[in-house]
């Protein structure tokens, strides 16, 4: 759990290690550059690729979570959540263009027997980029901490593989160069390529899930369960459908109540769950449709109740 933080103090907080990632990826970009100049490495090629896909997704992720805090408007009324999804697979296009192109390079080097011409240049960047990465990430786990925020909670898995990343760097140029192991740089930088391809994939399945409304894990539907079951007034629920628009929850479902309350005290009710689930889920947006006891028009999986025992659950 993080403290409360106002507003404003998390947004700039946030802002902060963005720009931070973005100065980072700006700034290693250029050191790798003149590396790869200087020593013709595949695998340090695959380390710029990978520098300058921090940039472009650290500058993507910042638009795409800029236009997804935007209000809902007339023509937007369940908000803009889904653009950080959008903007995800983006990057996940550029990753996957990123992986083919340096496996392509890796395998004809490797086929061609080619030797990194220098190597001194290339350990020492990936040195002092290993360094600044372990500065950027102090300072990404101290925003989260203040702000528990799940844009720098993934930036800062990001970087922390770039850590490894840049280790296989320094044993490849080691390897190849010193150690006359022929055929160590480009088989790098292969395994280089493989890993990008495997970041976009599970970065892809991510994107996918949000833009395709996946239903919330199971866990997380029985804690709601479980949140409104003690309502003494529920005599049932279903038809539950939940879904998650970038930092935004949604949640609808159908509530059984006393077919001879007044439309008054079924809106109460309904109220009162609301707030129920307000504690539980902070922010959620949720559409109740109440139904009199024993009504059930749905077919299917929607005509499910999901609470069978809530008649003798304790309230």
């Amino acid at each position: 759990m993080t403290d409360a933080v106002d507003p404003e103090v998390r947004a700039r907080l946030t802002r902060s290690a963005a720009f931070a990632s973005i100065a980072m990826a700006l700034a290693l970009g250029a050191l790798k550059l003149w590396a790869v100049m200087r020593t013709d490495s595949t695998a340090m090629l695959g380390s710029l690729a990978d520098t300058a896909l921090d940039f472009i997704a650290s500058v993507a992720t910042l638009i795409g979570v800029w236009i997804a805090a935007q209000p809902a408007d007339a023509e937007h009324r369940f908000g803009h959540g889904k653009a950080e999804a959008l903007a995800a697979m983006f990057q996940v296009v550029l990753i996957s263009l990123s992986a083919v192109g340096l496996a392509f390079r890796g395998a004809t080097e490797l086929l061609a027997g080619e030797r990194v011409s220098a190597a001194n240049e290339g350990i020492a960047v990936s040195i002092i980029a290993i360094a600044g990465t372990f500065a950027l990430l102090g300072w990404q786990r101290h925003v989260i901490r203040k702000t528990g925020s799940i844009a720098i909670k993934t930036d800062n898995v990001h970087y922390k593989s770039d850590l490894f990343l840049n280790l296989g760097v320094i044993a490849a140029l080691v390897l190849d160069r010193y150690l006359g192991l022929a055929g160590a740089d480009p088989l790098f930088g292969l395994a280089i390529a493989l890993w990008l391809g495997w970041g976009a994939w599970r970065a892809s399945a991510e994107a996918i899930d949000h833009l395709m409304d996946k239903e919330w894990p199971d866990d997380k539907r029985e804690q709601f369960l479980a949140a409104i079951a003690r309502h003494p007034e529920l005599k049932g629920v279903h038809d539950l459908r939940t879904r998650t628009s970038g930092a935004q929850d949604f949640i609808q479902f159908h509530a059984m109540v006393d077919g001879r309350m007044t439309v008054a005290e079924a809106h109460k009710v309904m109220d009162e769950i609301e707030e129920r689930i307000e504690r539980e889920f902070p922010g959620v947006e949720v559409l109740i449709h109440p139904d009199p006891e024993g009504l059930i028009n749905e077919t299917g999986a929607a005509a499910e109740e999901l609470l069978p025992g809530l008649a003798g659950a304790p309230k």
